[in-house]
């Protein structure tokens, strides 16, 4: 089964209002395993991000300006969902935005579910956990996934980070969950990790250009400047 964590990140809460898709990072795995297969994008929105947004994210329309638009890469990010099933934390705020940018490269590209069948992990954890709190920040200290690197929301880091989240809360359901008798939070973090790593096919795919890849290395460089380290080091690095 080929499943896709995926994350996106905008200039504001509401497409409907003429926000856009700035960012999309996805993850792939394949029975349950990370690949090392990701697709990874800024995009230049042609608006100015608002406030809220630019204060979680930390991207600028500066930076954004030399990015290309995300008409240039629809092709690319649909061959690379395409048939799999996509792992999304609140799908209907993501599906919204990326059924928007679809529409706006062209009709014939029609709709994500055309694609792709969806898995909204929020759904699910408010199912397992009622009236519990259930953001990705709630569910990684519930399921003992280390998240204090994340200053700053980023797609690819936050895909990253559902990834481990999505195996937690589906650990009856194969060999790489995040469950382990007796092992307290940090513990269960470490052996996560480490068996995340060790399942990891390594790959290089040129997906991104030299400098989208510079661009994110550098922003991931700033986040473990100040958080002292990346729960997924090879990603400072653009790997």
């Amino acid at each position: 089964m080929r499943q896709i964590v995926l994350d996106t990140e905008t200039t504001g809460l509401s497409w409907e209002k003429g926000n856009r898709v700035v960012e999309i990072g996805c993850i792939e795995l394949v029975e349950r395993r990370p690949t090392g297969r990701h697709f990874h994008r800024y995009f230049n929105p042609g608006r100015e991000m608002e406030p809220g947004a630019q204060e979680v994210t930390g991207l600028t329309l500066e930076f954004l300006q030399d990015k290309p638009r995300f008409e240039t890469a629809v092709d690319e990010f649909i061959e690379f969902i395409r048939d799999s099933e996509l792992i999304i934390h609140n799908a209907s705020f993501d599906v919204g935005f990326l059924d928007y940018e679809l529409s706006l490269a062209g009709k014939h590209f029609g709709r994500i579910t055309d694609h792709a069948g969806v898995l909204d992990t929020l759904a699910m954890a408010r199912e397992r956990y009622p009236g519990q709190r259930n953001s990705l920040d709630a569910l990684c200290r519930r399921l003992g996934v280390d998240n204090g690197h994340r200053k700053l929301h980023g797609a690819l880091l936050d895909a990253e980070l559902l990834a481990e989240v999505y195996l937690g809360m589906t650990s009856g359901q194969g060999d790489l969950g995040l469950a382990a008798s007796g092992e307290g939070d940090g513990a269960a973090a470490a052996a996560t990790a480490t068996r995340l790593a060790s399942a990891t096919v390594p790959r290089v795919l040129r997906l991104a250009s030299a400098a989208e890849e510079a661009a994110h290395a550098e922003r991931m460089a700033k986040i473990a400047a100040k958080a002292g380290k990346l729960l997924w080091p090879g990603t400072a690095s653009g790997a």
